[in-house]
């Protein structure tokens, strides 16, 4: 469904990032309403005078997607003020440093609590209202780290792929009705993702430390051009929307290189992608 001036656009994780940028570039296309969420309420209250200097109302919700309680509730203040939506961007994501030994259970239900549940809680609980309409469109945000898999980021890759799988099956049971769904895999987008990441509880200090850095001179991407791309993805109804020129790139060399892209992809990058290992 593309966007009108009847659409209601909901987005998680849009205090800042990719969320922020995103809420801030639909609210240029008049769309009607647009709802963002996030535990980073001086981070929402930027992305509402953003959305509304547009002329577009907002609404703002302190949600933790974790919790499905949470994403009802935000339904519900959705629903309550612009009667319905079209339009969910399920966005909010997190970091985990560490390799598949030094990251504790608690580590990794946390982040998959996040990053897979708070996908599948926002897309079940706004799913019957796009039933009941009969239109809408499900955007779910997944990673290049969705479609490959480096040492040291094992349960960030597996929730990744959670998402993409969930999202593609999703996508096959709705062919043919007039709800979209669209799969986002950002490459490196210059949003907080890596400086706010947990470390592993046995991870050493220098990984925490020095993930930022390697993060910083790879990501070629900025939250506004990813917000522009998704735009796009939208409008053209694209189920696979890639971001950013290394996106792009490290899905070819999947395709052509499936057993042996890890050992290109590090040598293109200089080495960073193994610094885990």
């Amino acid at each position: 469904m593309s966007l009108t001036d009847r659409s209601v656009v909901v987005i998680t994780g849009a205090g800042s990032g990719i969320g922020q940028a995103l809420a801030s570039r639909i609210a240029e296309e008049k769309v009607k309403g647009v709802a963002v969420s996030d535990l980073n309420e001086e981070g929402l209250a930027d992305t509402v005078a953003a959305v509304e200097a547009s002329g577009v109302d907002c609404i703002s919700f302190k949600a933790d997607v974790a919790k499905l309680e949470d994403i009802e509730a935000l339904r519900d203040a959705v629903t309550g003020r612009f009667g319905s939506a079209t339009h969910i961007v399920n966005n909010a994501g997190v970091g985990l440093v560490g390799r598949t030994n030094e990251v504790s259970f608690d580590d990794m239900r946390w982040l998959m609590d996040i990053n897979f549940w708070g996908t599948v809680y926002g897309t079940k609980v706004f799913l019957p209202l796009f039933e009941q309409q009969g239109h809408g469109h499900i955007v779910n945000i997944s990673s290049v780290f969705g479609l490959m898999a480096p040492p040291g980021q094992s349960t960030y890759c597996a929730s990744k792929f959670a998402v993409r799988g969930f999202t593609e099956s999703l996508r096959h049971e709705l062919e043919g009705t007039d709800i979209c769904v669209s799969c986002v895999h950002p490459g490196g987008v210059r949003t907080n993702i890596a400086r706010a990441a947990r470390k592993g509880e046995n991870a050493p200090q220098e990984d925490k430390e020095i993930a930022p850095v390697i993060f910083e001179k790879v990501a070629r991407t900025t939250p506004a051009e990813a917000a522009e791309t998704i735009l796009k993805g939208i409008k053209t109804k694209n189920p696979r929307i890639l971001i950013g020129s290394d996106a792009v790139q490290m899905s070819m060399i999947l395709r052509l290189f499936p057993k042996g892209y890890f050992k290109i992809m590090d040598r293109m990058s200089g080495g960073m992608l193994s610094k885990f290992k």
